[in-house]
């Protein structure tokens, strides 16, 4: 079961070209395309007809032409045309998505019932066109549950171990970091604190650091996407708890999308600032970020293997799981709004 009458993240607007993409979310099938006038449409992913999948079709001015027998739908849903027959069936249709481009982010509203309209505007994320910052991004697929993918961004402890070649750092000073957990409606907030820390390899090939840094990672979690700020300045240059304070940031958004019980979509991408006595490393950054998601993702793919392996076998909690058992319990929350 998921969490319904919410906006959800289905893509980047960069991904939608020339061809209709198909993607399945909460166990619906949708085709996604750019429409005529340029905007980006949302179907069920099935012709009325014969039920060929309509991403299997082709894009024209009007909309999107089935692949077996030319039906043509608009961005509503609606039939068209009929090759060949020309009176078309009042039931002639498929089930539109509502959906919304804010920061170059794709949003589609996963609704209780079909036809259920957005009570709300899909999030925003402002970082995307912020001036300080150049972003890059990608889209992952994963064979696990998204709530797992939950857990890993919202407890960042793991860095020490997983990530010693990008974002990792000291293991123990990241086991023993100061953290602060917060809820606040459906966000949880993890703040986590590391002065007079090592900076990871990331760090010193995008800024220069004099040596030790305080480094910070705020972590943001809405049910469809987390916000992750982390970055470092000098040992001492300033309090790691301002708003305004230097250094080096990164920005991470990351989209976790249900395809079905046991996959996910996962869409991320990594904002940087640029020091200013040093070239522009964005190109690093990024490929250094993917390293790192790529490393996430071996290490949950590998641990959903194994809790089917160990169906019944019992897991304990430690102290760094407080905001991903917090995230869970608002998950649970929502979902039962939604049935009752």
């Amino acid at each position: 079961m998921f969490a319904l009458n919410q906006w959800y993240v289905a893509g980047f607007e960069w991904e939608f070209q020339e061809r209709p993409i198909a993607r399945t979310f909460l166990n619906q099938p949708v085709v996604l395309f750019r429409t005529g006038e340029g905007t980006i449409a949302a179907l069920e992913d099935r012709c009325c007809h014969r039920s060929l999948p309509l991403s299997s079709g082709t894009l024209e001015e009007r909309g999107l032409r089935c692949g077996y027998h030319g039906l043509l739908y608009a961005p509503s849903g609606l039939c068209l045309e009929i090759p060949g027959q020309e009176k078309i069936p009042a039931r002639a249709c498929v089930r539109p998505y509502t959906v919304s481009v804010r920061n170059q982010i794709v949003w589609i509203w996963m609704p209780s019932e079909p036809g259920g309209q957005p009570d709300c505007d899909a999030p925003e994320y402002a970082v995307h066109d912020d001036p300080r910052y150049r972003y890059r991004g990608d889209v992952y697929h994963y064979d696990a549950p998204y709530q797992l993918i939950h857990d890993n961004l919202l407890d960042l402890s793991h860095l020490g171990y997983v990530h010693l070649r990008t974002i990792g750092g000291n293991a123990k000073i990241h086991m023993h970091a100061e953290t602060k957990v917060e809820e606040q409606g459906n966000v949880v907030r993890v703040l986590r604190y590391m002065p007079s820390s090592e900076p990871p390899p990331t760090y010193t090939a995008a800024w220069r650091f004099d040596g030790l840094i305080d480094r910070w990672q705020e972590i943001e979690f809405d049910l469809s996407h987390l916000r992750i700020w982390t970055g470092a300045n000098d040992a001492g240059a300033g309090s790691m708890r301002d708003a305004g304070r230097g250094g080096f940031h990164m920005r991470g958004f990351h989209g976790v999308t249900p395809e079905t019980d046991v996959s996910t979509h996962y869409f991320w991408t990594v904002a940087a600032n640029r020091h200013p006595d040093m070239p522009d490393m964005m190109d690093t950054v990024y490929e250094q970020s993917a390293l790192t998601f790529e490393e996430d993702k071996v290490v949950i793919e590998a641990q959903y293997r194994n809790m089917l392996q160990f169906q019944h076998a019992p897991q304990i909690d430690i102290h760094v799981d407080v905001g991903p058992n917090r995230a869970r319990r608002i998950i649970e929350r929502l979902i039962r709004e939604t049935a009752g």
